[in-house]
């Protein structure tokens, strides 16, 4: 007698599955485009291997091992996805030269959206980002056991290997991201009312472009970055010039709609066109430290809209909506 499974109702499955394994394969990949495909071909693999699931580990688990090494193997002589800070280049002053590099493969943002997690600070955008400093299954094994709590036997299985190759891989990998003192930073599950208020002023002197409030709302030692520009900036000061100067939009040209993304406040930021309507610019990830900005990343890639369901243009008589009174 045939004992049923999961693996008989395939859609359901899929459904089941589909968002915590989208979060693994981001993980691993650094891009949400990349990740979706990976996630297509690991349920490929699960469909055509189905008849010799032996049932000795959950599906889930199974479809997880299916995954990593569906990853790495995507991997393999892949550059890793960096932000510009990551790049190993200092700071830049408001004024010099932007350097613009589209050969780079840039890590991208994903939409809370579209994934699922245990923990929101393991899909923020830092700890993806530091995850790209490591080798391929240097990353593999530390996602395995730092976020899916999978014992070392458990992965050792998975990736065909020791449990000792398995500890010696996630001693190097610790070692590593605390050299670069890189870390997964811990995050409140929801945004406080102060917070929740200071972004509505985030946005509010966007629309206005006031350079005093946005630089009001960030952290002195501050940190900007805008891929697939290779320059960074720290400091306040240096990102309100930056802002002010480089920025192309007057007041009232730059209305943002609200989103989420890598566990994080995010925006759409729309630049107001010569016929009046706005259209897509950027995409801003905020971190936030307690009710002011620590790190902003804003992404150029307009097709990040689309993945993050923001529309493709909004009306010339679009207004931003005022801040609410504390």
């Amino acid at each position: 007698m045939t004992i049923p499974t999961e693996l008989d109702d395939f859609p359901t499955l899929t459904a089941r599955y589909q968002r915590e394994l989208l979060a693994h394969c981001y993980r691993m990949s650094g891009s949400v485009h990349e990740a979706e495909d990976l996630v297509q071909e690991t349920f490929l693999r699960a469909w055509k291997a189905a008849d010799r699931f032996e049932g000795r580990s959950s599906v889930r688990t199974w479809l997880y091992r299916i995954a990593t090494n569906v990853c790495l193997t995507n991997l393999e002589s892949r550059p890793r996805r960096p932000l510009p800070a990551g790049l190993g280049t200092p700071d830049a002053m408001a004024g010099d030269a932007l350097e613009l590099d589209h050969e780079i493969t840039w890590l991208e943002p994903v939409p809370d959206a579209a994934v699922e997690v245990a923990e929101r600070d393991t899909i923020r955008l830092a700890f993806v980002a530091a995850l790209q400093h490591l080798p391929a299954r240097q990353r593999a094994v530390l996602i395995l056991r730092d976020v899916l709590r999978w014992s070392a036997a458990e992965v050792a299985e998975a990736l065909d290997t020791s449990s000792a190759a398995v500890n010696s891989a996630l001693q190097r990998a610790h070692a590593q991201l605390a050299e670069r003192g890189l870390t997964a930073d811990t995050v409140e599950p929801n945004l406080t009312a102060a917070q929740q208020q200071m972004l509505e002023r985030y946005v509010d002197a966007f629309w206005r472009k006031d350079i005093d409030s946005i630089v009001g709302m960030l952290t002195a030692e501050a940190t900007w970055d805008m891929p697939p520009f290779t320059s960074w900036y720290r400091g306040a000061t240096n990102i309100g010039w930056l802002i002010g100067t480089e920025c192309p939009g007057g007041a009232h040209d730059m209305p943002m709609l609200s989103t989420e993304a890598n566990g994080q406040p995010a925006y759409g930021l729309y630049m107001r066109t010569p016929q009046g309507d706005f259209v897509p610019f950027q995409l801003q990830v905020l971190d936030l430290d307690g009710d002011r900005v620590r790190h902003v990343t804003a992404f150029f890639d307009l097709s990040l809209f689309e993945k993050f369901g923001l529309p493709g243009r909004l009306p010339a008589d679009y207004t931003s909506p005022a801040p609410s009174t504390p």
